[in-house]
């Protein structure tokens, strides 16, 4: 029997590596109206003054608090704009994010955008605590 091990090991890191920072490849990556194009920053991916790769297609980097999460992780640290590819979030996948930046909806606003339409998420509110 062949030992693939180690030659297989290198060879998919390898692959992995020259898939990366390619664009094309991302599912989390929507087609902007050229409006929402210009001024985004960059298409490809970039490291984050912590050391994370953002918008790499592999979704999980070595520094990532993510990665290294403790109940001494604030997850205040992982907020901004640094964390956030321009181009690449999964976010953008939403329909209300599609319909904003593909077909340049305006975005819902008001009250009844946290509204469940099946759950009342106010139920017992009012009523006094025991």
């Amino acid at each position: 029997m062949r030992d693939i091990g180690s030659n297989y090991r290198e060879e998919y890191e390898a692959s992995v590596d020259a898939l990366r920072d390619d664009p094309e490849l991302d599912p989390y990556e929507i087609n902007f109206l050229p409006a929402y194009r210009s001024g985004r920053g960059p298409r490809g991916a970039f490291v984050n003054r912590h050391g994370v790769v953002i918008g790499d297609h592999m979704y999980a980097s070595p520094n990532s608090p993510l990665e290294l999460w403790s109940t001494e992780t604030d997850p205040a640290m992982m907020s901004g704009d640094e964390w956030v590819h321009p181009y690449k979030d999964i976010g953008f996948l939403t329909s209300d994010n599609r319909a904003i930046f593909e077909e340049g909806r305006d975005p819902q606003t008001g009250a009844d955008r946290f509204q469940h339409p099946d759950k009342d998420v106010g139920y017992a509110a009012d009523e006094p605590s025991t």
